[in-house]
């Protein structure tokens, strides 16, 4: 993921040297491999390269157009190809993608970027207009954001910059908290901060000066098609389309000057992908399977590694818990036995250390400054995964996140009758209310009801929420939409039913990317075939009863996939494993570790802004109890909440918070021996 950053000021000189030297070092851990810059008119733009593609090496930017237009193109090109032979006007199979992303926004302006496939983020400063375009890929796996006020205009690839040298104090937006608090992820367009903004997925941002200041655009360029069709006379025929869909996806995240690094978690996504690449590159036994002729195209890949961990924490009661076995049925397959990471042993290692009670804002300190609720310090896993991309050259990764949604993993009934339903097509519903009755052995009138039931209003707030008392009833009223624990109701006259599942889905892929924040210790590029374009139109496309069939989870992937991915991988049988009530003790300890690390005697910054209600809070810490699972995970997300504002204040990046009575609570929750050090919260 290269850098991209750039500063505007409308009235005046180009951005101070110091403060561009502050930006410039910023960015240069994410970004080592190239250092360019672009000034004039009162513009400075940053260019920092993070290459994976050998013709990433070959690229020059900020570009700088026949028109006068400077462009910032951080991404990965897909239909590289079948744009070059549209635009021609000099472009070979040589040219670099920035070089291909400029003709073709020379020759069809801001009507380009729904031509532009894969994972992408672009900036273009327009010196003629005066005016600033920013825009990412359909998902958003890049990161883009910009801030804007009377005097100058600010975008960046990295948020930190925005907000460490901005020079004021900033307001926290209730929205983006209330959306994290809640699990859900915040909207894609939001930020912590009020005043800085996220571009949205399949969004452009269209930023223009003028008379009367400056004017704001956003426009949604490109999404799915939601009356789009395919429709087969086979299942042999869908099979056949979604191996070649599937392999597309996969061969254009292969592309890569270095080896490529797969996480292999044992599971059908994450298999799929390394079995399909192994069959497109023709590696080990898979060359010799009866679909070897889809490896017919060039794979530019010199080696695909792969990386899996597991636990065999509860083997002992159920074996499928332990990932293990599985992963070594896709080594064997490929005749390559990958990086492996013990969660037991790390979890052995974490237990046989002496517990200290550390300062409550330490998990942020000790990781640098961190512009988001996460702290950006590595667990020991992550350090042993960064250690070992550093070691073997890779900065390429493959994740299978997205396939749980594409490709049906949960087997739910309820598109496939609610459109059955809105079409009217009663005998149709009546055969796979049968059909459904025998797999999930429930009555077919509670199937009916429980499908037509999601198309009357609902909504309530998420029950984490609803259960802690401490949270602020205005907070919870101002927030109410982003707290909803409810699914969006199915509305009747709109798209099938089937087709806003995937929507919601969707939007849950694209918040979850967009909340992701980058690590200078684990730098690398994620690449999510699930989440190709072209592959998430076909599965969109095709009939419901394809992707799930009666009861019978990602029934045309299972299919598709016979003789690529191993069939105890296809087969593996998913199953609910309820912990052990040994367990019980280690969530005492865990309980009496989260709040045993609260300090005494600070003010409750929270409690200020009006999130929390600090004497309920208060109140809940010394009632709390270890079997109240939900609960403590917001207790602990609360404390977490609470050390990031801190960590802000400390960075003098907070505005002041309206002031309430200072009061001193007691913290000693039930059955809990609190340090002495921390009996108070205030």
């Amino acid at each position: 993921m290269s850098m991209q950053f750039g500063r505007w000021n409308f009235e005046g000189p180009a951005p101070a040297p110091e403060y561009i030297e502050k930006v410039n070092a910023t960015l240069t851990p994410y970004g080592p491999d190239s250092n360019e810059s672009y000034s004039k008119d009162g513009v400075k733009i940053l260019y920092r390269s993070f290459q994976t593609t050998k013709e990433s090496h070959r690229e020059t930017q900020p570009h700088v157009c026949a028109s006068g237009a400077v462009l910032t193109w951080d991404g990965r090109l897909d239909n590289r190809q079948e744009l070059i032979g549209e635009l021609r006007d000099g472009l070979t199979l040589n040219s670099t993608e920035v070089e291909i992303v400029a003709a073709a926004f020379e020759r069809w302006g801001d009507k380009c970027l729904g031509k532009l496939i894969g994972d992408w983020a672009l900036s273009i400063w327009n010196p003629v207009e005066r005016s600033v375009l920013l825009a990412k890929d359909h998902i958003g796996t890049r990161h883009l954001y910009y801030s804007f006020d009377d005097k100058q205009l600010t975008w960046s690839t990295l948020l930190d910059p925005l907000v460490l040298f901005a020079s004021k104090t900033f307001t926290i937006c209730e929205e983006y908290i209330a959306g994290w608090l809640t699990n859900q992820f915040p909207a894609t367009h939001l930020t912590p901060y009020v005043s800085i903004q996220a571009v949205a997925p399949s969004c452009s941002v269209l930023l223009r000066q003028g008379k009367h200041g400056t004017t704001h655009t956003i426009t949604r360029y490109w999404d799915f098609d939601p009356n789009k069709r395919i429709r087969y006379r086979t299942d042999a025929e869908y099979e056949e389309h979604f191996r070649s869909a599937f392999a597309t996806a996969v061969q254009r995240r292969l592309r890569s000057d270095r080896p490529v690094l797969a996480e292999l978690s044992g599971g059908m996504d994450s298999s799929s992908i390394v079995c399909m690449a192994d069959l497109i590159m023709g590696v080990g036994a898979q060359s010799a399977t009866r679909h070897s002729p889809l490896a017919t195209s060039q794979v530019e890949c010199p080696r695909l590694d792969t990386i899996s961990w597991f636990g065999d924490f509860y083997a002992h009661l159920d074996p499928d818990t332990n990932a293990f076995p599985w992963i070594s049925k896709v080594e064997e397959k490929r005749g390559h036995t990958g990086f492996h990471i013990n969660l037991s042993e790390l979890r052995e290692l974490k237990s046989k250390e002496t517990r200290s009670q550390r300062p409550f804002m330490s998990a942020f300190d000790s990781g640098g400054f961190a512009c988001t609720p996460a702290p950006r310090h590595l667990s020991r896993f992550f350090k042993l995964y960064a250690a070992h991309i550093a070691s073997q050259g890779h900065r390429v990764t493959l994740s299978g996140i997205g396939g749980d949604h594409v490709t049906g993993r949960e087997p739910t009934p309820m598109p496939e009758l609610q459109d059955l339903v809105t079409r009217a097509r009663f005998l149709q519903l009546a055969r796979q209310l049968n059909a459904w009755a025998i797999k999930t052995r429930k009555p077919r009138m509670l199937l009916l009801w429980e499908a037509v039931r999601e198309f009357f209003p609902r909504g309530n707030v998420t029950k984490d929420i609803f259960g802690a008392p401490w949270f602020c009833p205005d907070f919870i009223h101002r927030n109410y939409a982003a707290l909803s624990d409810c699914p969006p109701r199915v509305k009747i006259l709109s798209h099938l039913p089937s087709m806003q599942h995937n929507f919601d889905g969707l939007d849950g892929e694209r918040r979850l990317a967009a909340f992701w924040d980058l690590n200078p210790t684990l730098i690398r590029e994620v690449r999510y075939p699930y989440l190709d374009r072209d592959f998430m139109s076909f599965m969109y496309a095709i009939p419901r009863e394809q992707v799930v069939k009666a009861g019978q989870p990602r029934f045309l992937m299972r299919a598709a996939l016979v003789g690529i991915v191993p069939d105890e991988v296809l087969n593996r049988k998913r199953k609910t494993f309820l912990r052990p009530e040994s367990e019980k003790e280690n969530d005492k300890n865990r309980l009496a570790e989260v709040v045993g690390s609260v300090e005494a005697g600070q003010h409750i910054v929270s409690g200020s802004m009006g999130i929390i209600d600090p004497s309920r809070f208060s109140k809940a810490l010394r009632e709390v109890r270890p079997t109240e699972e939900a609960l403590v995970s917001m207790v602990t997300l609360t404390l977490q909440l609470e050390s990031w504002l801190r960590h802000l204040a400390t960075h003098e990046i907070l505005a002041t918070p309206k002031t309430t009575e200072r009061q001193d609570y007691p913290l000693r929750a039930k059955g809990v021996a609190l340090s002495p050090s921390a009996h108070k919260f205030s």
